[in-house]
């Protein structure tokens, strides 16, 4: 045999020791997070990263600097992402058309779930099905790639959509448990009379990564089909993120128009990565598989 040959054998070898090593330790962290210990879960998430046998793509999405929130900042530092312009203006104005309509205060919530039923019904319940996979796995990847761990999701399943029962499509992450203070509308209402707001209760960082992750799935339909559905309940999360924390319209115009850029071109650059995970969620599999297809797309890259 050849050294040559021997070589090969032997990294094909290694290579596939690594993968077993990092499968065992996803399978541990996929354990942790059945239990519920989400910080001992995130803990190993973080030791295995840029070890061999470990995870890379986690937290390492490169991202457009906040301070250039436009197309024309960008190509004056030198960045040339016109091929991104149409499709962060058509996010743009998905994202204002679900603001305008969450504004009508004669749409309750009810009314609101009802009228987002029937626009679903212009779907096959299994291409209804496909694009919800898609749109969680926007949310999934972004958040990973941000470092933000997925502690699990679900997916309506094909028989239930064919029974007129839709659930609720969801990604719950570790890290934005911020969320449950945001409280009731009368009391984000009352805030915002008063002219109050919570700066200081959420990092500039864990705002960010949240713009982000709930733009990811609308921004990945974009990618896909060209337009969006079922995202009115995430920009309104959103928005009510921004008035909970008494940004003003200009402010939060600001901060959503850079988290769309961002969260475009995250997901633009890992295109290959995100039809994976597409993939590994419409089997249903566990978070760590989940993260060992991210990490399979994404293993040529360094950390």
């Amino acid at each position: 045999m050849s050294f040559a040959v021997h070589l090969h054998l032997t990294n094909a070898a290694t290579g596939t020791d690594l993968a077993k090593r990092r499968r065992r330790a996803l399978e541990r962290i996929d354990r942790e997070l059945s239990k519920g210990n989400f910080k001992t879960a995130l803990s190993l998430v973080k030791q295995l990263r840029c070890k061999r046998g470990g995870i890379r793509a986690f937290g390492t999405a490169k991202q457009v600097p906040k301070k250039l929130s436009s197309f024309d900042d960008l190509e004056l530092s030198g960045t040339d992402l016109s091929v991104l312009r149409l499709l962060v203006d058509s996010v743009m104005d998905s994202v204002q058309s679900c603001s305008q309509f969450a504004l009508l205060d004669e749409i309750s919530s009810k009314g609101t779930q009802r009228l987002t039923n029937v626009e679903d019904r212009e779907f096959s319940c299994e291409d209804y099905h496909y694009r919800c996979i898609q749109h969680e796995a926007g949310h999934f990847l972004v958040g990973y790639l941000l470092g933000v761990l997925p502690r699990g999701y679900n997916i309506t399943s094909i028989e239930d959509l064919k029974r007129d029962n839709f659930g609720i499509a969801r990604i719950e992450f570790v890290g934005l448990e911020f969320l449950k203070e945001i409280g009731s509308e009368r009391m984000l209402s009352k805030d915002v009379m008063n002219n109050k707001g919570h700066r200081g209760k959420i990092s500039s960082t864990n705002l960010n990564n949240f713009s982000c992750i709930i733009l990811g799935g609308l921004v990945a339909e974009h990618i896909l089909f060209g337009n969006s559905r079922g995202s009115r309940s995430d920009i309104d999360k959103l928005n009510r993120v921004l008035r909970w924390l008494g940004y003003t319209d200009i402010e939060a115009g600001v901060q959503v128009r850079w988290a769309v850029l961002n969260t475009a071109f995250i997901l633009h650059h890992h295109n290959e990565a995100r039809s994976k995970l597409a993939e590994a969620i419409a089997l249903g599999k566990p978070v760590g598989f989940c993260i060992d297809a991210i990490e399979n797309a994404i293993s040529g890259e360094e950390c």
